[in-house]
């Protein structure tokens, strides 16, 4: 007996693990390289060779994590022609153009100027060096622009008319640019990448102080990576709300699913925890707060919230991954507003670089941030389900006319290959945080652990000499 292989739901599930691996990279790298910029400018600002050793150490995990992200984006890129042509087709029109300003601007800026930031060390001054630190910073920045613009778009669709033959045509750039969400979307997802940056370098910190290697190093680390904690934190709660408030008036049916809530009620409960049902319609062994889900998403307690039975069946997004999803992301949001709060109690009593608790505390909040990047990304897209553009075309409809079998032979092949190349890349940052930031003196050519290549001068001098 063979079981039925749908390619719809095989594609999904293809493209969801693709972008799982890709998200973590940019979320990271965009945090990374302006924290770089941060760290450089101290170098220049105080002479303080820390800062420079720093630099140096992070600069090649930066160099790894961007390289498997251009790998695994244009892994993304073939799938809209393998797996979704037809959406391809439909949409190319206004997100093409939008892909193609991300590549002309932001990937063209980075590529322009990373070799500089990576190999410009004693080649170029001090200060061109850190312009060029600064320009791949703001190509993360720009590439971010672009992105979450066209994935807005998809979630809060404007600007655009459908024409007799099914395809989708711009009829107003600002409006599909600058649509509703992408506002709440950009500022909430370069936070998310900041905290995703400060939690990463924050645990590595930590793990230095507690075995008290590279002390200098990671005070530096820990420190900077701690005044995020502090300050950015409890910002992402505000905007993070913010974002909620615009869902809930776009997009009700997706908010109607994270809160676990079925009947259109005033004055709705918050469901802390409990088991969405789908076939029974009702969350069981629900935890509520009276009021609360009113008092968030309306600001009154006795305000309105629509439950899913206001749309039918096929229109609502799978409930149980949305609902938890969404759970885990203020979860983990929270755990990082707490680290803050101990940081900066710590270091009131000035204690901050000598708690051994709190420094293993942090050492397990390393992967904070990809998780809460993780689970909010599964939140946006299943809850968005099941329209690819949010109530103008349904995902059933934009697959491409491929047989399952193919798609799951693809599938298993990527898992694979991931498996093993991206594996090997965590793999090398994880040796490279082991060696640690080893100061410019202990390795050849300016620390970058690579003998110079000799200069054509030094070449012809060496010839002529040997003639000699």
């Amino acid at each position: 007996m063979t079981l039925p292989l749908d390619p719809a739901l095989l594609a999904r599930l293809q493209f969801a693990f693709t972008i799982s691996f890709h998200i973590l990279f940019p979320a990271f790298t965009i945090g990374l390289a302006s924290w770089l910029a941060v760290v450089e400018w101290r170098w220049l600002k105080t002479g303080d060779e820390t800062y420079r050793d720093v630099y140096r150490m992070w600069v090649k995990i930066f160099a790894v994590t961007f390289g498997m992200g251009v790998v695994s984006g244009i892994v993304l890129s073939y799938q809209f022609g393998t797996n979704w042509s037809v959406f391809a087709d439909k949409v190319g029109n206004v997100l093409g153009p939008l892909l193609g300003f991300e590549v002309l601007t932001a990937f063209f800026l980075e590529a322009s100027f990373l070799g500089i930031m990576l190999f410009g060390w004693n080649r170029v001054s001090p200060k061109m060096h850190f312009s060029a630190t600064v320009i791949v910073a703001s190509g993360t920045l720009v590439s971010a622009f672009w992105i979450l613009s066209a994935n807005s778009w998809m979630q809060t669709p404007q600007g655009f008319f459908i024409g007799n033959d099914g395809l989708f045509y711009p009829l107003n750039w600002p409006a599909i640019i600058f649509n509703s969400s992408f506002p709440y979307r950009m500022i909430h997802m370069v936070i998310a990448a900041y905290l995703t940056t400060a939690f990463a370098v924050s645990g590595v910190g930590a793990f230095y102080l507690y075995r008290k290697k590279f002390t200098n190093q990671a005070k530096v680390m820990f420190g900077m990576a701690m005044l995020m904690a502090v300050f950015v934190a409890p910002l992402q709660l505000l905007f993070g709300d913010l974002h909620g408030l615009n869902t809930f008036k776009e997009q009700p049916v997706k908010v109607a699913a994270m809160e676990g809530l079925w009947e259109t009620q005033k004055g709705a409960p918050l469901v802390l925890f409990g088991w969405p049902d789908e076939q029974m319609e009702a969350t069981r062994f629900a935890v509520e707060i009276p009021k609360m889900s009113s008092l968030i998403l309306t600001h009154h307690p006795n305000g309105e919230v629509r439950g899913l039975k206001e749309w039918p069946e096929d229109r609502r997004p799978p409930v149980a991954p949305v609902f938890w999803s969404f759970r885990i992301m203020v979860g983990v949001g929270m755990m990082m507003i707490l680290t803050g709060v101990f940081a900066l109690f710590l270091y009131l009593r000035k204690r901050l670089f000598d708690s051994p608790w709190f420094h293993r505390w942090c050492m397990l909040m390393t992967p904070a941030g990809f998780i809460a990047v993780l689970s909010g990304w599964f939140v946006t897209e299943i809850g968005r389900q099941p329209y690819i553009v949010f109530n103008s075309l349904l995902t059933s409809e934009s697959i491409s006319p491929v047989a399952g079998i193919h798609v799951s032979l693809s599938l298993l092949a990527f898992i694979i290959i991931y498996g093993l190349v991206f594996g090997a890349g965590i793999y090398y940052i994880f040796r490279l945080v082991q060696k640690g930031p080893v100061p410019e003196a202990e390795t050849p050519y300016g620390g970058h652990g690579i003998e110079a290549p000799p200069l054509v001068s030094d070449v012809v001098t060496a010839k002529g000499e040997a003639h000699v």
